[in-house]
């Protein structure tokens, strides 16, 4: 059963042990968050799927060869819960982001203001609105891939649970792949409580090599969904083309 998380949802996503979260990013690419939003507010945001006017677009995975299982891309007009996720998430994670960067020495281009980071990825024709909410069935799953869109990328990104494991589905773990240097790949697999969040690498995440810092390549899916039903909710920091 959810915890019932108190207070507004940025408060709950400021609270968040960051430290610890920060130093499990950099351990293995992801980290998964305490409870930060009740039943109650899952079932609301999943309720959402079947409002089609608040979205963009429908992708149906097995046409695409992506999988099995469908989702569904927000217009901008995002629902207020949404957006507020959105907007706590990303300050949270921008030193994050800084960090991996700075150590790969690569570009920073992230401001400290959301709104000016998709303004900015606007005017390089990333345009479309990239959050997302997932519903997968028995039998469905999700192929190991990356959400890049362009050349403007924000480096993490988070998937929330909406449904209960075990009650309300099995299966359906979160997979990682990370491509090692000179080695073969290493898998991980994470059961996301309903209301907890995963921050998880958009596309690689620097590790230590002899000559300093490399890039370690990741992608990430979902394994079969057994029984049940299955929503999430995907928060994506950059627009796509």
């Amino acid at each position: 059963m959810t915890d019932h998380p108190t207070g507004g949802v940025s408060d709950r996503v400021a609270a968040a042990p960051w430290a610890a979260l920060a130093s499990e990013l950099d351990e293995y690419g992801s980290a998964l968050t305490g409870p930060l939003l009740s039943g109650d507010e899952c079932r609301a945001i999943t309720a959402l799927y079947d409002e089609p006017d608040r979205f963009r677009t429908t992708v149906d995975m097995a046409r695409h060869r992506f999988g099995s299982g469908q989702y569904r891309y927000f217009t901008h007009q995002l629902p207020e819960e949404v957006a507020s996720l959105r907007e706590a998430f990303y300050p949270a994670l921008l030193p994050v982001a800084r960090d991996w960067a700075a150590r790969l020495g690569q570009p920073a281009p992230w401001p400290d203001d959301l709104g000016e980071w998709l303004r900015m990825c606007h005017e390089a024709g990333q345009t479309r609105s990239a959050q997302i909410l997932l519903r997968y069935g028995a039998g469905d799953w999700n192929a190991l891939h990356r959400d890049v869109f362009g050349e403007m990328l924000f480096p993490l990104q988070v998937v929330i649970g909406l449904d209960a494991p075990g009650r309300d589905f099995t299966g359906g773990e979160f997979l990682m792949t990370e491509q090692r240097p000179r080695a073969q790949s290493r898998g991980s697999s994470t059961t996301l409580p309903q209301g907890h969040a995963l921050i998880f690498t958009t596309r690689d995440r620097p590790v230590r090599s002899k000559r300093g810092w490399s890039v370690a390549p990741m992608r990430h899916g979902v394994s079969t969904v057994r029984s049940g039903r299955r929503h999430t909710l995907g928060l994506v920091f950059h627009e796509a083309a």
